[in-house]
């Protein structure tokens, strides 16, 4: 049976990769931090509609100390994928920040998916075809202003993935980045419809991406033709980035 764990399943990236995984006959573990709610319901969805997999609920906030990270490992059944689409920001001047929201950004975003790929790569280790997909920013290529830690964040998981896949190529443990622009989720809407329609005027595909523009590269990268595929960072962007 094919299981993945997918962090930030209940996010806008999150619950399509889910969606179209679990159509593709994956297992899946749904990861969550605050958003039990639609955690369940996408469990629930997903039950309903296909089963005859597997689908099981995994709490846990990126923000937690190293103790509660550590047996991790000892909880779940074999996975063959690690897909990591959680992501926080904050849209400000960096001196307008305090230490604590910079730390929150790199935590999550950058050491913990780093040390949770530590945690986990045993139970990858054990299974020909194993991936880990990192989801990152074009702002990890061309930094944004008003950004600059999330773009350092997005940036430092580029560099990560790309120096760790040399480390496990022999063994088929693929390593890779996928690297959007501007997507079509909750996570913009901080933004009012007056900007957006300004960075949608900068794209040459004259659009945002969908959810689903993402998805479709994480199923192929999970494919076992793509084991040739690591160290790389694949940027979704519409022609955004030139």
């Amino acid at each position: 049976m094919k299981r993945a764990v997918i962090f930030g399943a209940t996010g806008g990236i999150g619950k399509e990769i889910a969606l179209d995984l679990a159509k593709a006959g994956w297992s899946l573990y749904l990861h969550f931090d605050k958003s039990k709610h639609r955690a369940l319901a996408l469990q629930k969805q997903l039950i309903k509609l296909y089963p005859q997999q597997e689908f099981f609920l995994l709490h846990l906030s990126f923000l937690d100390q190293d103790k509660k990270l550590l047996n991790l490992d000892k909880t779940l059944f074999p996975i063959n994928a690690l897909i990591f689409a959680q992501g926080i920001t904050d849209y400000d001047f960096l001196g307008n920040q305090s230490l604590k929201t910079i730390d929150n950004i790199l935590k999550v975003n950058l050491i913990t998916p780093i040390k949770l790929t530590r945690l986990l790569e045993p139970l990858l280790l054990k299974h020909e075809h194993s991936r880990i997909i990192y989801l990152g920013s074009v702002y990890g290529q061309q930094g944004s202003a008003l950004e600059s830690v999330y773009s350092a964040s997005k940036g430092g998981i580029t560099r990560f993935a790309q120096a760790y896949a040399r480390e496990v190529a022999a063994s088929k443990l693929t390593v890779n980045v996928l690297a959007p622009g501007a997507v079509n989720t909750p996570m913009n809407e901080i933004f009012s419809t007056e900007i957006l329609n300004q960075v949608r005027d900068e794209i040459p595909a004259n659009r945002l991406a969908n959810p689903q523009d993402i998805s479709f590269w994480v199923e192929n990268l999970l494919a076992p033709q793509s084991d040739y595929l690591t160290g790389q960072t694949i940027y979704i962007d519409g022609g955004w980035l030139v």
